[in-house]
């Protein structure tokens, strides 16, 4: 199985940018925890990040037929973004979308998400863990979609 995770805008500024809010693990730690997660899933997993949506959007796009799963946490772009939102719909991959923070918790523009309704699950309030439950539920419900 195949996992796409996604970063978008300032998550590159993990561990610097409000740590009261997002902790003190860097965006390097975070990749690191991801990669040995997968490993011990036995998931192969691509990280990329990017602050531009365009990227981000284009990123998407090329998982289609290249990916099994994508886990998403497009940072500002949650509350702004139909592109995304499209692109996720276009390539019709199974997308679980993921938050360090609780965003209902926070400002409210906050509690709205664009590209919620293209994914089968939203993670929130957990840390950078709900990255590692992210791919836990899609490998979990890709074995069980390939046994059937």
């Amino acid at each position: 199985m195949k996992i796409l995770v996604i970063n978008g805008p300032n998550l590159n500024m993990l561990g610097i940018r409000e740590p009261e809010i997002y902790g003190s693990c860097t965006y390097e730690g975070l990749c690191e925890q991801i990669r040995n997660h997968a490993n011990k899933v036995d998931v192969d997993v691509e990280l990329y990040q990017s602050n531009h949506e365009g990227d981000l959007v284009d990123r998407i796009q090329a998982a289609y037929g290249n990916a099994d799963g994508i886990v998403i946490n497009p940072g500002a772009y949650t509350h702004t973004s139909i592109a995304l939102l499209d692109a996720l719909k276009a390539v019709a991959i199974p997308a679980v979308e993921v938050h360090i923070s609780d965003p209902d918790l926070r400002e409210p523009f906050r509690k709205i998400s664009y590209i919620r309704s293209a994914c089968v699950k939203t993670i929130k309030g957990h840390g950078v863990k709900g990255y590692l439950e992210a791919i836990d539920l899609l490998k979990k419900n890709y074995d069980h979609d390939s046994k059937n």
